[in-house]
């Protein structure tokens, strides 16, 4: 009789570390992938960023420090995003 309930928790005992084994590296690539996008969307920002200064110090309608701040308002835009991607 012992020796029947031994095998079934050992059996029990096995079967949960299998299951837990296996969804932890299922759940590591997924939030890999979620940081990857995060980077990704980060870059593009940065690229648009500095597009947005460049034409902006073209046209002479603002002044260095407003196209300075635009930039920065591109950059902050993008970090938001770039957080909602990786903590979605």
């Amino acid at each position: 009789m012992i020796r029947i309930l031994y095998k079934t928790a050992l059996a029990t005992l096995a079967l949960a570390a299998g299951v837990s084994a296996v969804s932890v590296p299922a759940y590591a690539t997924d939030q890999a992938d979620q940081r990857q996008e995060s980077r990704d969307t980060k870059q593009e920002g940065r690229d648009a960023a500095r597009e947005t200064k460049e034409e902006c110090k073209e046209g002479d309608e603002q002044s260095r420090a407003e196209c300075r701040q635009d930039k920065r308002d591109t950059k902050q835009d993008t970090r938001d995003k770039a957080r909602d991607v990786k903590y979605q």
